[in-house]
C-alpha cells in the first residue's frame, strides 16, 4: 500500500510564535510603506476610473510603437499611451479625456483612425467620462468596505469579537499592501484589479478562519497550555492544509499570469501577491495577535476535559 505524501511532516513544530514581534514590525513597515506610496506616488488609474478613450487595434504587420507614439502624439489629443499585448500585432491605445463632451471623444477616435489608416483592424473602442469614472471609484470603495465588514461580522458571530477584529486587521493588511504593490510598480489599477483585491480578501479570511477554528478547538482541549504554545500548535497542525491549498492555487494563478495575456496580468499579479501575503498574514499577523486579545477560555464552551501539561506532549495530527 502506498503511503500518503506529506508536503509538511505531520509532527512538524516550527516555532512561529518566537518571531511574532519581528513579523509585526515587518507588517507595520509594509502597511505604512503602502500608505505612503498611495499619498506620494498614487495609482495608475485605468480608463475605468480616470476616464478617457481606450482603443484595441491590430496592425497589418508588427507595428513600430515609437513611430506610432510620434504620429499619434502630433494629433493634439494629449498624452497618448501605447501598450503591446496579446499577439505581436495587437496594440492598446489610451487617450486622456477630451474637453468638449461626447462629440470631442468621437472626434478624437476619428483622428486616430484617420492617422492609422483603413489597413488597421479596430477591434474595440471604449469611452468613459470623468463622472462615470468617479462613480466607479466610489462604488468600488463601497463594495470593498462592505465586503470586509461582512466578513468581520461573520467571524465575530461565528467566534468572538477578538477573532473578528484580528481577521479584519489581516484583511486590511492584505488589501492595502496589494494596492501598495500596484502603486510601487505603476501597474494599471482598474475594475479587474478591484475584483482581484476582493478575491484576495475572501481567500485570506478563509485561511484565517481555518486556523482560528483549530485554535478554538485546542482551547477547549488544553485549558492549561500557555496561549503562545497553543497558537503555535494550531498553526503547525494546519500547516499542511495551508501549504497544499495555497500552493495549488498559486500554481494556477501563475499559469494565468504567464499564459493569460497582457490584459489579465494585472489581475493575476494581484492574486499571486494576495495568496502569498494572505498566507503570511494568517500565520504571522492574525493568529499571533490573539496573544494580546485577552481571550477568556471559560467562554469557549464544549470540547474534551482538561488535559494538563498538554504542552509537553501534544502530537495530534491535523
Amino acid at each position: 500500500m502506498l503511503k500518503p505524501i506529506h508536503l509538511v511532516p505531520p509532527n512538524m513544530r516550527i516555532p512561529f510564535m518566537r518571531a511574532h514581534k519581528i513579523t509585526f514590525v515587518i507588517s507595520v513597515i509594509l502597511v505604512l510603506g503602502s500608505i505612503g506610496l498611495l499619498f506620494t506616488k498614487g495609482l495608475n488609474l485605468g480608463i475605468d476610473f480616470a476616464g478617457g478613450i481606450l482603443m484595441e487595434v491590430r496592425a497589418p504587420q508588427q507595428p513600430d510603437l515609437a513611430d506610432m507614439r510620434q504620429r499619434l502624439g502630433g494629433l493634439g489629443l494629449g498624452e497618448v499611451s501605447l501598450q503591446a499585448f496579446g499577439e505581436e500585432n495587437d496594440v492598446l491605445i489610451r487617450l486622456p479625456q477630451q474637453e468638449g463632451g461626447e462629440q470631442a471623444q468621437q472626434d478624437a477616435i476619428t483622428k486616430v483612425r484617420g492617422e492609422l489608416g483603413n489597413e488597421w483592424e479596430y477591434r474595440r473602442t471604449e469611452t468613459v467620462g470623468p463622472k462615470v469614472g468617479g462613480e466607479l471609484i466610489e462604488n468600488a470603495a463601497i463594495a470593498a468596505g462592505l465586503a470586509m465588514l461582512g466578513i468581520f461580522g461573520y467571524v465575530w458571530l461565528r467566534y468572538d469579537w477578538q477573532f473578528g477584529f484580528n481577521a479584519l486587521l489581516a484583511m486590511f493588511h492584505d488589501v492595502i499592501t496589494t494596492v501598495g504593490l500596484f502603486s510601487l510598480l505603476g501597474l494599471q489599477f482598474d475594475l479587474a484589479t478591484v475584483a482581484a483585491i476582493l478575491t484576495v480578501a475572501g481567500y485570506s479570511v478563509n485561511d484565517t478562519v481555518v486556523i482560528f477554528d483549530r485554535i478554538r478547538y485546542e482551547m477547549r482541549r488544553y485549558k492549561t497550555m500557555p496561549m503562545s504554545d497553543l497558537i503555535n500548535l494550531s498553526i503547525n497542525e494546519t500547516l499542511s492544509r495551508t501549504t497544499v491549498t495555497s500552493g495549488l492555487t498559486l500554481i494556477s494563478v501563475i499559469a494565468l499570469f504567464v499564459f493569460g495575456g497582457e490584459v489579465l496580468q494585472g489581475f493575476a499579479l494581484a492574486l499571486i501577491w494576495g495568496i502569498i501575503i494572505g498566507t503570511y498574514s494568517t500565520i504571522c499577523v492574525a493568529s499571533p495577535l490573539l496573544l494580546y486579545a485577552n481571550l477568556r477560555r471559560s467562554k469557549i464552551h464544549g470540547g474534551d476535559e482538561d488535559k494538563k501539561d498538554a504542552g509537553k506532549g501534544a502530537t495530534r495530527r491535523a
